[in-house]
């Protein structure tokens, strides 16, 4: 992973965050939680944070998770917004380990990720997000801590399905470009 920030993650960043907000309308509600549902863009931000590191995965959740919810809302749901940073800053800062880059995500690094974006999800929506639901907005206890919950199995979910697809299909391509060499 490069510990430097140019142009190819400010790219990353802006496409990412582009995808997210495009994503944010792509939801499959969990009818029996309101205001939760399965998203698609969890796997984006999952993705991006996972090739380029904890500061794109950041900013990808943050803005894009706080556009979406200007554009399609009307209104940002900050305490929604924190734990999206938390999901992509958390992911990235493994992303030298899931040797994606250089076509190694496989076996071990598939279970590594995983198991970082459960830890990572844990935090954001099963902490993070009820904590700061109570703290900025005085939402209910019950009623957020049932929504985080549901918020970290979807999350999951999708990031283990669709994240994983992905990022698999991503090495693969990355580790056959990484072993062409340029012939003198």
């Amino acid at each position: 992973m490069n510990k430097k920030f140019g142009i190819r993650e400010v790219v990353a960043a802006g496409i990412g965050t582009a995808l997210f907000v495009v994503l944010t309308q792509v939801q499959i509600p969990l009818g029996f939680i309101p205001n939760t549902a399965l998203q698609p863009r969890m796997a984006v931000l999952s993705f991006m944070a996972a090739i380029f590191g904890p500061l794109v995965g950041a900013l990808i959740g943050f803005l894009g998770h706080a556009l979406g919810d200007a554009l399609f809302y009307g209104s940002i749901w900050w305490s929604w917004v924190i734990p999206e940073l938390v999901v992509g800053c958390v992911i990235g800062l493994f992303a030298k380990k899931y040797a994606v880059r250089e076509g190694g995500f496989n076996g071990k690094a598939i279970v590594r990720f995983n198991v970082v974006q459960i830890i990572a999800n844990a935090a954001a929506w099963i902490v993070c997000a009820p904590v700061l639901d109570i703290l900025v907005y005085a939402e209910p206890a019950n009623k957020v801590f049932a929504q985080g919950f549901f918020a970290f199995l979807g999350n999951i979910i999708i990031i283990a399905i669709l994240g994983t697809l992905l990022l698999a299909a991503y090495s693969g391509i990355s580790g056959k470009n990484a072993a062409l060499k340029k012939e003198d």
